[in-house]
């Protein structure tokens, strides 16, 4: 745009073309109708385009003017919005948070958070979503939600994912099932396909497997399915009924009567990311609710065949 125009000139001709009248316009803009019409005479001469017709009785707005008008109002509510959302991020003291997060993550973590933080930020409140990792990065994207904690799926260009934990792959069963009867790692070839229960398509998980667990022949063809832990763990009720889920997922309070075994050869990590928009500053409420969430990690004991990232641990990554 010409550095002779200005967001004002653009506010002014939206009113004049709106109202049709320079007198409405500048009752409605609270200016002087003599000033408002200096300002469309410089915003005219800016661009050197004529915008209105004036005749006594009416204004009329120019052929070029009546194409311009959407992209005008357009630019204005852009401009505004922008500012809201500086506002707003300026601010800790009220708000909502827009959170999605792996069950798990909810489970053994995020509720710790959340307690914290209200307490802190009473004015604040969250809303946390458990979805599909699909979902979950589609939301991320959009602006749904301010950010999410939960493992990559198709790993977005616009969105970062800054690691927060790591976690081993293992089979779950129930506590009575022979796979239970010991803790050492196992073989993923000493698994059965006949009772394994999978994940749907659009989970992390059921993501990660298809990417790095070639050779899990359970993933193909007919299966149980889940698309939650939650209807996962019902459905490991049923005696003989085992899956393959990360370790922090066993440490599920639906989990209790079911036993963790982990898997070896190949042994995989799942990495759990915060996960937001690239070249988006989160606001200071959410950076805020991030930095009591890094703070219960660091003092929540890490549960058996996980580590928080950066953190030393014996278990190696090895995806393939």
């Amino acid at each position: 745009m010409s550095n002779h125009v200005s967001l004002r000139h653009l506010r002014c001709f939206v009113a004049v073309a709106r109202s049709g009248s320079f007198t409405a316009a500048a009752a409605r803009l609270y200016m002087t109708q003599s000033s408002l019409t200096h300002v469309i005479q410089q915003f005219e001469e800016g661009i050197g385009v004529k915008l209105f017709d004036r005749s006594t009785r009416r204004v009329s707005m120019t052929e070029e003017a009546e194409r311009y008008l959407a992209e005008a109002e357009q630019m204005i509510k852009r401009f505004d919005a922008s500012i809201a959302d500086l506002k707003a991020f300026a601010s800790v003291q009220r708000g909502h948070l827009h959170i999605a997060a792996a069950a798990s993550m909810i489970d053994y973590y995020l509720y710790k958070v959340i307690e914290l933080f209200r307490t802190q930020f009473p004015q604040i409140t969250v809303s946390i979503r458990d979805a599909g990792a699909q979902q979950v990065e589609q939301l991320v994207a959009e602006g749904a939600i301010d950010f999410a904690v939960a493992s990559r799926h198709r790993g977005l260009e616009d969105l970062l994912y800054t690691p927060l934990l790591t976690d081993r792959y293992g089979v779950i069963a129930a506590a009575s099932d022979p796979l239970a009867r010991s803790r050492a790692p196992m073989a993923w070839t000493d698994l059965d396909p006949a009772n394994y229960v999978g994940f749907s398509a659009d989970t992390g998980i059921d993501s990660f497997l298809r990417k790095h667990a070639r050779g899990f022949k359970q993933r193909e063809g007919h299966r149980n399915e889940a698309s939650s832990t939650t209807s996962l763990f019902s459905l490991l009720k049923t005696p003989g009924n085992y899956s393959v889920v990360p370790a922090l997922t066993a440490q599920h309070g639906y989990a209790h009567k079911l036993h963790f075994r982990p898997l070896k050869s190949p042994q995989l990590m799942r990495e759990v990311c915060l996960i937001s928009r690239r070249l988006r500053s989160l606001s200071p409420g959410a950076e805020a609710f991030l930095a009591i969430l890094r703070q219960v990690m660091r003092d929540t004991p890490v549960p058996p065949h996980a580590r928080i990232a950066g953190a030393a641990s014996a278990d190696k990554v090895n995806p393939s």
